[in-house]
């Protein structure tokens, strides 16, 4: 299985250096969409844990590596291997990236508040507070899948 690293380092080699706010954010959304267009499904791109912050969907132990970083690049996840990811996994990133790429950050992260997945996981919690509720794989799957 490809790590969040990977898929990163994926995004970036065909972005450029983009805002550590929109990989965060395409990074969930390449995990969101794998869970719904590829085989066997739901099966996740990734394992790393995504949670439901502030500013959206964040993916702790990514943003523990480019902490205090505003624009990272494909250069910045040494520890990613863009190569062990399958046929199927380069393109769905392409296809996230194709529809979400062009789009800003706060866009992206806008959008993420409008939908189930982080809302539901933001649940109780007060806007602009801070909070670590993850963001199941199956609600993921689940809203997703019915869109």
């Amino acid at each position: 299985m490809a790590s969040v690293f990977d898929v990163a380092r994926y995004i970036l080699g065909k972005t450029g250096p983009i805002s550590a706010m929109k990989m965060q954010k395409l990074v969930y959304y390449c995990q969101a969409w794998s869970l719904v267009w590829d085989d066997p499904p739901d099966a996740p791109l990734f394992d790393e844990r995504i949670e439901a912050w502030a500013n959206g969907p964040v993916v702790p132990i990514l943003f523990d590596a480019h902490r205090g970083c505003f624009k990272v690049d494909a250069d910045f996840f040494q520890s990613g291997d863009d190569t062990s990811l399958s046929g199927v996994q380069k393109d769905t990133i392409n296809r996230v990236v194709d529809f979400y790429g062009k789009k800003s950050a706060q866009w992206l992260s806008d959008l993420t508040h409008g939908e189930a997945p982080w809302r539901e996981a933001r649940s109780g919690i007060p806007d602009g507070v801070r909070g670590n509720a993850e963001i199941t794989l199956e609600s993921m799957s689940e809203y997703y899948g019915n869109l």
